[in-house]
């Protein structure tokens, strides 16, 4: 009784607090619904619904579903954890009454995320139009997230009573709602069909995704780990389905439903297939109920407890042990009763907990592995020891578990391997699994089957035969190194005196920048942009200026030849070519800094990655364009030719306006006007290597051919080489050659172009030019000059063209593992951002 009076009490006060609040600072209704067209600015002053919770959290609301009869409501807004400086455009629950939140001091709670990848800051904006749905930009105006509508005249937008996010039609008829495109919760009325996926965050406060997900298959839930290949850490099958059948079935999907997910079938055809029943019960909901996949793969239900105003975990709905979860223990971790150990030899130690106050976060290698070292690898035996996953339907059969080892062994990346024998007989016939990547172990002695873990080590007596001979030799070793420190210090003092006479007699250098002054604008290379074959590139700001800084690595000639090259290429100017802004020559420090690009590389655009918007076809067009004239530059307009060797998306960059720029000059090599071809040590990118580089006698032709490439990349929306394509449709370049002979080369444009019908003759043309730039034969490639003219309807495509692109492609590709992106080269070795 006396608690009933509590909480009487209690909603009394909530009350009473209730109505002070309205008349001191009273609010609009929220309505969950809104009209195109419409724009909301993730700022308070535009925001009327906002709210700081007692734990950090912040939530911006646009729309606000009110439930007034117990509070817990669903909303869609801008939210972020504390410290808010990013913001993730989300639906959660939140306490509302009248259009007030958070009277009882529990967080939001988040079920969808649309940018998991690229949270977004203040002032973003989310528009909503009839032609395009919803587009999401961050605050500089960079498009971050679109439902990507296409053909669909929207009316307007709302928050279902289910919590989903809806954009209807002028008939009421969805067009798009967020229950389809499921983040890692699933809440009541939600479906998971075949081929959608849950998928956990990657920590509590991280809404990136992790390596584990949830996804119904043909014979049952699985639970996975996103690994190579992906390995199954839970399974609940339904009907007659045999586990071993992990296809995709669109006719099945399970649903929540109340106190139970349930799989149903659209498609009840076969004998086999499974029933309509439910595959995990629960019990049914006080209130809103949800389920979230965690971060540590856990499948919890979580439920709200009004006695006690707060969100409680009702089940842990896999229902396995804790030492079962792929993650328990991080990487190389033993789990036994919850503890966590590390891996650990006869005689030596070969792995140390990562943190000994949080052994859960797993275990390194004392000695890192290296395929340099690949002799002195060997097999660490883990009896007792399985793994979360087993071999079944993944791995390979084979004789013994020695077998299984030496084939670990003989793959450098290999980091372990799993064997599972048929009978209890490590000798006898089994299954072999190779891991590239380790995750925790269970310890388990009475596991009642018989298994063994090899882990691949660094072996021991390479470090102590290095012991022995560094310490019989130090007394030697420490005489010749003072000779040489005494050397060093006087050649550094002479080049510090050289250093002004070298840049008097360079004139035309571009800014040099101290290390200090760098170190300084990039906050400690802390923000890292890209990485490249010569160095990295980080984000920095000079003055008022945003820049891009690269810090060379592996550059092993002398300060003359640097700062020369530093001249040859601050000397290169052209609107298309990333500018090169300064550099940095101090002691052993070799950086180069150039102008900041916001927009990032081209492949992030034209292969549609982390939700971006599709470009439209004159986008993409002013982009072909750009990067022709830029590479005509290098090659026609410079005193020596400037050959680029790399193209690829990667290496153009996008400025605020779309602009395309090439760079990263690491493999350019310079040529003099009166050389018609060059012997060099093979370069580039498997996917945009011309046939010639077979005879390392190469020309600017290497290039035409890489823009060929890509030209066709940028039109179909895909990569050259792409291993996620069928076997029939892996090779791009291939895949054009045969469509090409059969006037099928409208099957190549990407689908994302919804204005293929308006410019279909000009993407064809362009098309057509790609292919004279893929000529078997370089002689008979046009010159960029020439392409430049084309694209600006100077001059009209060759006619008589060999449609034979890929004679030798497969053979490009298998000696992809020769090409040197980081050997010194001659002329020049300098690289913009990548």
């Amino acid at each position: 009784m006396l608690p009933q009076m509590a909480f009487t009490s209690s909603l009394a006060f909530v009350a009473l607090l209730m109505c002070f609040c309205f008349s001191v600072n009273p609010q609009p209704y929220f309505n969950p619904t809104a009209s195109a067209p419409v724009s909301w600015t993730n700022t308070p002053s535009d925001l009327t619904y906002n709210y700081t919770f007692t734990s950090g959290e912040i939530v911006n609301s646009l729309l606000l579903r009110l439930n007034v009869t117990h509070g817990l409501s669903f909303a869609t807004g801008f939210y972020c954890f504390p410290p808010c400086k990013s913001y993730f455009l989300s639906i959660y629950i939140v306490f509302a009454y009248d259009g007030y939140p958070g009277y009882y001091p529990n967080p939001p709670q988040v079920i969808w995320s649309a940018n998991r990848f690229h949270p977004v800051s203040e002032n973003a904006t989310l528009q909503l139009t009839s032609k395009d749905g919803l587009t999401l930009r961050d605050s500089d105006g960079t498009p971050v997230w679109s439902t990507n509508v296409v053909n669909r005249s929207v009316a307007g937008i709302n928050v279902t009573e289910a919590g989903n996010l809806v954009l209807f039609d002028k008939n009421h008829l969805t067009i798009w709602q967020s229950f389809d495109y499921p983040t890692d919760c699933l809440i009541m009325g939600q479906t998971l069909a075949g081929g959608m996926r849950i998928t956990a965050n990657s920590s509590s406060t991280d809404l990136a995704k992790s390596q584990l997900y949830l996804t119904p298959l043909a014979s049952g839930l699985y639970g996975f780990v996103d690994s190579v290949p992906p390995l199954k850490y839970y399974y609940n099958g339904y009907g007659k389905y045999d586990e071993s059948n992990r296809t995709v079935d669109p006719s099945i999907f399970i649903k929540f439903m109340n106190g139970s997910l349930t799989v149903f079938l659209t498609l009840s055809n076969t004998d086999n297939a499974p029933p309509t029943s439910s595959i995990l019960t629960f019990p049914p909901p006080k209130s809103i109920q949800y389920m979230r996949l965690e971060f540590d793969g856990h499948l919890r239900l979580y439920d709200y407890d009004y006695y006690f105003h707060k969100w409680t975990t009702v089940a842990d709905l896999f229902k396995k042990d804790n030492c079962d979860y792929p993650t328990v223990c991080g990487h190389y971790g033993i789990c036994h009763n919850g503890q966590c150990t590390c891996p650990a030899g006869t005689l030596e130690m070969y792995f140390n907990l990562v943190d000994n106050q949080r052994p859960e976060l797993g275990c390194s290698a004392v000695t890192n592995i290296t395929c340099q070292d690949a002799n002195n690898h060997h097999m660490l035996d883990l009896n007792n020891v399985y793994y979360f996953s087993d071999a079944n339907n993944v791995g390979f059969n084979t004789t013994g578990g020695e077998s299984c080892k030496r084939a670990c062994l003989r793959d450098c990346k290999c980091k372990a391997a799993l064997f599972r024998s048929s009978n209890g007989n490590l000798s006898s016939d089994g299954i072999c699994l190779t891991l590239l990547e380790v995750f925790s172990f269970k310890n388990e002695p009475n596991a009642g089957f018989q298994s063994t873990i090899y882990i691949k080590v660094q072996a021991a007596s390479s470090k102590v035969r290095l012991r022995a001979i560094l310490g019989s030799t130090f007394g030697a070793l420490l005489f010749v190194l003072s000779l040489i420190c005494i050397y060093l210090v006087c050649l550094r003092k002479r080049e510090e005196e050289q250093d002004e006479d070298i840049m008097a007699q360079l004139p035309g250098m571009p800014t040099r920048f101290t290390f200090e002054e760098l170190r300084t604008a990039t906050e400690n290379f802390v923000k890292i942009l890209g990485k490249g074959g010569f160095g990295t590139v980080f984000e920095g700001k000079w003055g008022d200026e945003r820049i891009a800084v690269k810090r060379l690595d592996n550059i092993i000639h002398g300060k003359k030849d640097f700062l020369a090259e530093v001249k040859t290429i601050g000397n290169i100017h052209h609107i298309n070519l990333v500018r090169l802004i300064g550099f940095c020559a101090d002691k052993l420090n070799r950086i180069l800094v150039f102008e900041y690009m916001c927009n990032g590389s081209l492949d992030q655009w034209i292969y549609c990655r982390d939700g971006r918007i599709p470009l439209d076809w004159p986008m993409r067009f002013k982009i072909i364009t750009d990067i022709a004239k830029g590479l005509c530059y290098l090659h026609e307009e410079c005193r020596h030719k400037i050959v680029h060797f790399d193209i690829k998306p990667e290496n153009i960059l996008l400025d605020e306006k779309f602009n395309a720029k090439v760079s990263d000059f690491g493999l350019a090599k310079l040529i003099d006007r009166d050389i018609s071809r060059v012997m060099t040590q093979m370069r580039g990118t498997p996917g945009y290597l011309a046939p010639e580089w077979l005879t390392a006698m190469v020309t600017e032709k290497v290039d035409v051919y890489s823009f060929g490439v890509v030209v066709i990349e940028i039109l179909s929306g895909r990569r050259n080489l792409d291993d996620s394509q069928t076997e029939e449709n892996r090779h791009l370049i291939k895949l054009l050659e045969e469509k090409s002979k059969s006037n099928g080369l409208l099957d190549l444009i990407d689908k994302n172009l919804s204005d293929i019908e308006l410019y279909k003759k000009k993407i064809v043309n362009v098309m057509e030019l790609a292919m004279w730039c893929l000529q078997w034969d370089g002689n008979r490639r046009p010159s960029m000059l020439i392409v430049v003219k084309i694209l600006e309807g100077v001059m009209e495509v060759e006619t008589s063209l060999d449609y034979n692109f890929v004679s030798s492609i497969p053979m490009i590709a298998n000696i992809s593992s020769i090409v040197d992106q980081s050997a010194p080269f001659a002329a020049s070795v300098l690289s913009g951002p990548r």
